[in-house]
């Protein structure tokens, strides 16, 4: 509907002689206000001033006014005016409209029919898993790459954020129709395989032993720890880096063969845990060499310097990078230009790529894109990085070199625990391992994606936990609850129907059918806080509508209705909280 009004709105002002202009559609912070609300008149003559027009006042938005000294047009003297003669061209020319009024300075407001919410009720019913999809992306591949764990380290807490973020991405994309292919790029060479691997060594590890990824987390730590602190282990990590790229020890490679294989294998049970399926894998091993000739092959864009090949990042206002080191090893940027072709390649080409990591490495990927202009200056184009918050402990910042990280595995486990209790205490249902993991992934996820991905967050596990609101639990709750009463609502004989309906819209009807905007505005911001908030306004909506209207009573006419909508209400839950990668529990 707001693409409908849109379009009313600037033929009204074609028509009254006025140019286009910059207006907003949006929805009124007070519901009794109407269902949408337009600044066109302020927008339209402050755009008229700017042109010639002396005027006093503000820059506008849709709280500020201004008053013209003079008047832009025969007919008008202010925006009060002017919203008059639009909505005299607006009126009866626009379907399920039922009332426009002007308020304040000049607002116009939209006021829908009855018979509007009762078809977007059907509507959701119908649609079913659909509801909330659009084809604004259709037949259009796009690659989100995310997650990005390094075998031989530690899966921590923050891969479980930028995998959330990642996912959820994913699913906006799918939910405007892309063919979304998933993509996991992983370090499996480099510095920091070296420093487990020495680590191993040190610890008495071999490629026999009985280790786990935990076992190869400590490694890593004791190598990390030792090149920075010890002069002769950080020579003896930087030959074993030499060594492990070249493969030319055996000993070492059985280690390394034994080590990456355990890593994958344990990043497997988390990525189903967590309800990721990758499309395809990558790793640095793989890009390296590509990347080390795509260097080599274009020395006037990686000139040689002090020994090591170089992108000059200044010249466009960036930084410079080093590609390729003095031992003649390509760097992380290096193996990243490589992995866009083995993308391209591999998936038979793709038209949009979504790369998303913590936005401590912004700057690092400005300077690679720029690079990769003039290397595959169409993979360039086609490429965006997203850039996300970290999560912080209370006691500071992660540091998988040290060892104090929190094992992605042990933190779920024991936010699972503590929803397991939780669940056992109100007696709600019994708290199985599944619905315990899923009620911890939930409550995870939403705490990590209620606010913008671009801010940092801290996980508060009572409050991520709660069943009263502001959580992933309080909306898996409130699609439980629904379920519940729809069975009760059957069990009585009420089956539910479009007719009868109340004279009047409820409140919740107000809320549910914007969420195919919100959906859309989520994908185009880049913004799953978006979504998130919005299930969360509707679960609290329906919860009100709950405490307050009979859905299981027989003799209440409109119970078949009231039914309908709870049954559009939890297809919106499950369908948001699929987006969100949160599971919709039918019993809790």
């Amino acid at each position: 509907m707001e693409a409908v009004i849109r379009t009313a709105v600037a033929e009204a002002l074609a028509t009254l002689g006025l140019p286009p202009s910059d207006f907003v559609i949006e929805h009124p912070g007070d519901i009794s206000h109407g269902d949408y609300a337009c600044n066109v008149a302020m927008v339209s003559m402050r755009a008229q001033a700017v042109e010639g027009t002396e005027y006093t006042g503000k820059k506008i938005s849709t709280l500020d006014t201004f008053t013209p000294r003079t008047p832009t047009r025969p007919g008008f003297k202010n925006p009060r005016e002017l919203a008059v003669l639009i909505k005299e061209k607006l009126e009866g020319q626009i379907e399920y409209v039922e009332k426009i009024e002007i308020a304040g300075p000049g607002f116009i407001n939209f006021y829908f029919t009855r018979d509007f919410f009762v078809a977007e009720t059907n509507r959701i019913i119908n649609l079913g898993e659909n509801w909330g999809r659009n084809d604004s992306w259709a037949d259009k591949k796009v690659v989100v790459e995310y997650t990005d764990p390094n075998p031989f380290k530690e899966f921590h807490i923050g891969h479980l954020f930028t995998n959330a973020v990642g996912e959820s991405i994913a699913r906006l994309f799918m939910m405007a129709g892309a063919d979304v292919r998933r993509v996991c790029y992983q370090g499996d060479v480099g510095l920091h395989v070296a420093h487990a691997i020495w680590g191993m060594q040190k610890l008495g590890m071999t490629s026999e032993s009985d280790f786990t990824a935990k076992d190869l987390g400590r490694a890593y730590a004791t190598g990390a720890t030792a090149y920075k602190e010890n002069e002769s282990a950080k020579t003896e990590i930087t030959v074993l880096n030499k060594v492990i790229y070249e493969r030319s020890d055996e000993r070492v490679n059985a280690l390394y063969d034994a080590g990456r294989r355990v890593s994958l294998a344990y990043f497997e049970t988390i990525y189903k845990l967590v309800g990721t399926e990758f499309s395809e894998y990558f790793f640095e091993s793989e890009a390296a060499g590509v990347g080390k000739e795509l260097v080599l092959n274009n020395p006037e864009i990686f000139p040689l310097s002090d020994g090591a090949h170089i992108f000059e990042g200044e010249k466009y206002g960036l930084h410079t990078r080093v590609f390729l080191n003095k031992l003649g090893l390509p760097t992380y940027e290096a193996k990243e230009l490589a992995l866009a072709k083995l993308k391209n390649d591999r998936l038979g080409g793709y038209d949009h790529s979504v790369i998303s990591t913590a936005n401590e490495i912004s700057e690092y990927f400005k300077v690679l894109k720029k690079a990769m202009g003039f290397v595959y200056p169409e993979l360039a184009a086609k490429t965006e990085h997203i850039g996300h918050g970290m999560v912080k402990l209370a006691t500071g910042k992660m540091s998988s070199r040290t060892g104090d990280v929190i094992s992605a595995i042990d933190f779920i486990a024991d936010v699972a625990q503590s929803a397991h209790d939780k669940i056992t205490e109100t007696g709600m249902t019994i708290a199985s391992p599944e619905l315990s993991n899923d009620i911890a992934i939930g409550a995870i996820k939403y705490a990590t994606l209620r606010g913008s991905i671009l801010q940092d967050s801290v996980f508060d596990k009572e409050r991520a936990l709660s069943f009263e609101g502001d959580s992933g639990p309080y909306l898996q709750y409130t699609h439980a609850r629904i379920c519940s009463v729809l069975d009760k609502a059957r069990a009585a004989g009420i089956v539910p129907s479009l007719t009868p309906a109340p004279t009047e819209p409820y409140l919740i009807e107000k809320t549910l059918y914007r969420f195919e905007e919100v959906v859309q505005a989520a994908l185009d911001d880049r913004a799953p806080h978006k979504v998130v908030g919005y299930l969360t306004e509707l679960a609290g909506a329906f919860n009100t509508f709950y405490a307050h209207e009979k859905m299981a009573d027989a003799t209440d006419k409109f119970a078949p209705y009231k039914c309908l909508l709870a049954q559009a209400v939890a297809t919106t839950l499950k369908n948001g909280l699929f987006i969100l990668a949160i599971k919709a529990p039918e019993r809790l």
